[in-house]
């Protein structure tokens, strides 16, 4: 009998707290790796839709730099109690400038497959030259945005995470490119 116990790892309370480690574990990967946030609003859609939740990770950022194109969360600017989802267009250095509701890049037009036609904003923006440690944010609903052609370009101290996978709702689930 004391050899069965030993196999099984001491009976159910040794499986109870293989679990209860186990998912302490995961809580604790998950707080400090992963945070769930809710987009708020419509500036994002439509690839991101209005009380759609998501995770962020909060520790890869830190290491891979960010890039353009990805989906950022951050305090915004002017208040920082609040949080914001955008994503990032320019990259420190980029000169850039918006024309006719086109994104110009370094003199290059800049493909937006994330910006369908009927979101789009046909304003001209200032050019503007992104300096170190800042990006320049958009929201993919140009036309419901509040973003850095007007407030801005973005300092990366208040960037806290990269969006990177949607769960709720069902329908919505997956990886956020």
């Amino acid at each position: 009998m004391l050899g069965e116990r030993k196999l099984l790892g001491l009976g159910f309370g040794g499986w109870l707290l293989n679990l209860t480690l186990a998912i302490l574990i995961a809580f604790v990967v998950v707080l400090f790796a992963f945070q769930p946030v809710q987009v708020e609003g419509y500036s994002m859609m439509p690839h991101l839709q209005n009380r759609e939740r998501l995770l962020i990770d909060k520790v890869s950022f830190g290491v891979q730099p960010l890039q353009r194109g990805d989906v950022v969360v951050f305090h915004y600017p002017l208040d920082p109690s609040q949080i914001f989802i955008k994503r990032i267009i320019g990259l420190p250095g980029d000169h850039l400038v918006i024309w006719d509701g086109t994104v110009y890049i370094n003199g290059n037009k800049l493909i937006e497959p994330y910006v369908k036609k009927k979101f789009q904003d046909y304003a001209d923006f200032s050019e503007v030259t992104v300096p170190p440690r800042e990006y320049y944010v958009l929201g993919d609903h140009r036309n419901s945005s509040n973003d850095s052609r007007f407030w801005g370009c973005l300092p990366s101290k208040d960037i806290f995470g990269r969006a990177v996978f949607a769960y709720w709702p069902p329908a919505d689930l997956g990886l956020i490119h």
